[in-house]
């Protein structure tokens, strides 16, 4: 029986820092990102899709808000649907001839889907998950003052918005997503999924924040029945002292190490933490299966345990 993997897939697959943040220059990426997805596919690998949406967001979010002139600004959850519409096409475009190439004939399709939140959920009073572009020091405090948006440095990059980043509890549309699994490859959670909440009356209400994608793919993964729980980010492995002269790569990390590191405040928050976190919640829920953290071109080799951090749980 072929593994089931839910593939969580950052910012760096979507957009590159040398390419214009156009949709023909994302597009560019996202073929370049498939390439290696299919390759993964092609290895009798069953798949599921999940990417974050923070620079598109923000994006869409910014022109709304500096058309409401001309037209009325979409709210938050509305820029999150709109975000997973159009990246979910461009992954099922380029996907779909990526696996062509291969002689793999399987459907690739996105599903708008909408995740619960908790509405009392502490996030909602501490915004941390970065979205949009990002601005020098000066920029951030004009944006903090003339907009009242909450900035913070980002991993040495600069500044960037922040909005809430509530946990995902449940995902509305779970039992689509796994009626489809057998016969397709499906995007879905796209930027964490649309964060709604559920009304007493039964009914969904979305709101203004930015689920982690990590998160989402975790309970995602954990949903499907994933076999592997795999994060593809920037870099090859997990670092502790990063970007320092002790900096120390790490093959594998296990859930009593990774506490520590976390206490020692090692992983950036809106960074490398919340993917730690999404990969400890995994094995500690399934301590026999593993999740891996490393980069989009590495893929196959940290599937085979060539390269990559592996977290376990022991």
């Amino acid at each position: 029986m072929s593994e089931r993997i839910v593939i969580a897939l950052g910012g760096n697959a979507l957009q590159s820092k040398n390419s214009p943040p156009t949709a023909e220059g994302q597009l560019r990426v996202v073929k370049k990102t498939c390439e290696h997805i299919a390759d993964v596919s092609g290895r009798g690998y069953e798949l599921a899709i999940v990417h974050g949406n923070g620079p598109q967001v923000g994006r869409i979010l910014l022109a709304s808000e500096t058309a409401k002139d001309l037209t009325p600004a979409m709210p938050f959850d509305v820029c999150g649907a709109m975000s997973q519409g159009y990246i979910g096409y461009h992954i099922q475009q380029a996907l779909k001839y990526a696996l062509s190439l291969r002689n793999i004939n399987v459907p690739v399709l996105t599903v708008a889907t909408q995740v619960i939140v908790d509405k009392n959920d502490p996030a909602f009073e501490n915004p941390s998950k970065p979205i949009g572009p990002f601005y020098t020091e000066a920029e951030a405090k004009t944006l903090e003052t003339e907009k009242g948006y909450s900035m913070k440095e980002d991993a040495g990059r600069g500044f960037r918005r922040v909005v809430p980043s509530p946990l995902p509890k449940k995902i509305v549309e779970i039992d689509a997503i796994r009626d489809l699994w057998n016969s397709s490859i499906v995007i879905s959670c796209g930027g964490g999924g649309i964060p709604v909440v559920e009304n007493l009356d039964g009914t969904l209400e979305g709101v203004a924040a930015v689920i982690d994608k990590d998160f989402a793919a975790e309970l995602l993964a954990e949903q499907v029945d994933a076999d592997v729980l795999m994060i593809l980010t920037e870099v090859e492995k997990v670092a502790v002292n990063w970007g320092k002269p002790n900096q120390k790569d790490l093959d594998s990390l296990n859930l009593k190490d990774a506490v520590r590191y976390i206490e020692e405040s090692q992983f950036a928050p809106g960074s490398m933490l919340p993917k730690v976190m999404a990969a400890m919640k995994f094995v500690r829920t399934y301590p026999h299966k593993k999740a891996i953290i490393t980069s989009l071109d590495k893929a196959i080799d940290a599937l085979e345990g060539k390269t990559g951090t592996q977290v376990t749980f022991s």
